[in-house]
């Protein structure tokens, strides 16, 4: 006498992992589900979780492990799954724009995003996409919250660079944005 519920499940006891994710046998469009459906479905729901837990919020603090970059100030892809977009320096687009209402460098994109890579060791690589490889210190940071995207904004130290953001600003090929850089990076 079940009152609902998968067949043999008591309604008492909490589902597990593996019942609480399986999707329906059927889909909301009335079509049977196939394993290959069932399992694109699973696929689909655990990476839009992925994608909504890879913002650190504001004011944690993390370890980034940098793997690859992008541009001048980020995103930093890391180790641990977070895009890092460096807090309180504007750097020009990888198309050698600058986005409207943000300081705009006279380095290009390429000196800016190199002078980074650099910082984090050295190019090891480069992907299809065009992000660069790197094998960077792992570096303690601060979150200052969502940057757009699944992208977290944040200050993030290396022992042997110290502040990041400061030091791509001592490199000349990123501008300090007063409007993020909460009183941090000032020249001396």
């Amino acid at each position: 006498m079940r009152a609902g519920g998968p067949a043999g499940h008591d309604p008492m006891i909490p589902p597990t992992f593996a019942q609480a994710v399986t999707p329906p046998r059927r889909s909301d469009d009335g079509i049977p589900m196939t394993s290959t459906r069932r399992w694109a479905s699973v696929a689909a729901m655990l990476f839009a979780l992925l994608l909504a837990a890879t913002v650190i919020p504001d004011g944690q603090v993390f370890t980034c492990t940098p793997t690859r970059v992008w541009d001048g100030d980020g995103p930093i892809w890391c180790r641990e799954g977070m895009h890092v977009r460096l807090a309180g320096i504007a750097a020009r687009e990888m198309d050698g724009s600058c986005r409207p209402g943000q300081p705009c460098p006279e380095a290009s994109a390429l000196a800016a995003r190199d002078a980074l890579v650099n910082l984090l060791g050295g190019a090891q690589g480069r992907t299809s996409s065009g992000h660069i490889l790197v094998d960077g210190p792992t570096m303690r940071c601060l979150s200052t919250g969502n940057a757009r995207g699944n992208r977290t904004g944040a200050w993030c130290a290396a022992p042997s660079i110290g502040d990041l953001s400061c030091a791509m600003i001592r490199t000349g090929t990123v501008l300090r944005w007063d409007r993020y850089a909460q009183g941090r990076c000032r020249s001396r």
